[in-house]
């Protein structure tokens, strides 16, 4: 999500009038949120593999495929 320069302006606004000891408050906070998207991203991705390994599996599960299985 892109923020537009009012939205920008606005969030600087606010960290300028925050007390110099609560920056790392913050700055903690906005390492959370991140992590926390990051979290979800790789959680939907796993989510997405399993929810794949049944259509995976009777593809690539069949006689003609068993050599590959000993690799």
């Amino acid at each position: 999500m892109a923020l537009d320069i009012e939205t920008k302006q606005r969030l600087m606004e606010k960290i300028q009038q925050l007390p110099p000891q609560q920056v790392p408050t913050l700055e903690d906070f906005i390492d959370f949120l991140y992590s926390r998207n990051q979290t979800t991203d790789q959680n939907l991705v796993q989510a997405s593999a399993r929810l794949a390994e049944n259509a995976f599996a009777k593809v690539w599960d069949n006689p003609e495929d068993a050599d590959y299985d000993n690799l």
